[in-house]
């Protein structure tokens, strides 16, 4: 039985890979379970639309349909991260994990987390649209200005990014908040993500950055680049590299899912009396 204990920045992503490799096959089947319906409907109706567009004649309908399938591809992988919070617990419990229990705490918080989310979503827009709106005025107010009005809107642009960034720090655990707590309210996540993660947020926005670039933009932008240069001279290997540029991203999805986890831990470790019983109580295990 591991224990929940303080950790540092390495600390945290070497756990979430050593949880991942020890648990692969699990997570791999959770993955293939949660999001391959979303996934094949999206390659099916991204390769219809791009064989319409090819013989000029755009399939609109096509097109219009991918928006419901990003929205159960979405609702897909909040499945897959409770269902990793779930074997996550049960691994630091010394337990076996199973895919059941997995799946069925991650099917029991669908509508919670998907309404946490959309509540993520909208505050996040309405943080970006107050930021344009001061840019747009800085910039309509500073013509004429040369080096001043260019020092303003970067000045602007900075302020905007860092206010952005402290946000999305601040509900950066509302999803294991949500998996792993007893609310009044989904909504009380956000004040409970808000009060964990105070004084910590530089660390979830290195912690963040980090688990997204090695689990999404680097293996995506590597292999699909490497796929678009070698297609011309060898279709096959171009079209399996793209291909795995797309794929990666949803085999490693789990380390993100086990980093926010972990940070989540250490938050509570280090503001509460957290420790493996009020984590197996909060399960219903203990």
């Amino acid at each position: 039985m591991a224990d929940i204990r303080p950790m540092n920045f390495g600390e945290i992503l070497d756990a979430s890979l050593t949880i991942y490799r020890r648990h692969f096959g699990l997570f791999l089947k959770l993955a293939a379970v949660s999001l391959s319906i979303p996934v094949l409907l999206f390659v099916y109706l991204a390769a219809r639309s791009l064989g319409s567009l090819m013989t000029q004649t755009p399939n609109l309908q096509a097109v219009l349909l991918l928006v419901p399938i990003f929205i159960l591809y979405y609702v897909a992988s909040l499945v897959l991260t409770a269902g990793t919070v779930r074997i996550i617990s049960d691994s630091y419990l010394g337990r076996s994990p199973r895919l059941q229990d997995a799946l069925a705490l991650g099917i029991s918080k669908i509508g919670s987390l998907f309404a946490v989310g959309l509540g993520k979503g909208i505050i996040l827009f309405l943080v970006f649209v107050a930021i344009g709106i001061v840019v747009a005025t800085l910039a309509a107010l500073a013509k004429g200005l040369g080096t001043v009005a260019v020092l303003l809107l970067l000045l602007a642009c900075g302020v905007g990014a860092w206010l952005a960034a402290f946000v999305a720090c601040g509900y950066g655990v509302t999803t294991p908040v949500v998996v792993l707590e007893a609310l009044g309210s989904s909504f009380d996540a956000f004040g409970r993500s808000w009060e964990l993660t105070r004084d910590f947020k530089l660390k979830v926005l290195g912690l963040g950055l980090v688990a997204i670039l090695l689990t999404n933009t680097i293996p995506s932008v590597v292999f699909q680049t490497i796929g678009s240069a070698v297609t011309p001279s060898l279709p096959a290997l171009g079209i399996t590299l793209t291909a795995l540029g797309y794929l990666l991203p949803l085999v490693l999805a789990p380390v993100l899912a086990a980093v926010i986890t972990l940070m989540y831990y250490d938050l509570r470790v280090r503001r509460e009396a957290f420790d493996l019983q009020v984590l197996g109580r909060q399960l219903g295990i203990l």
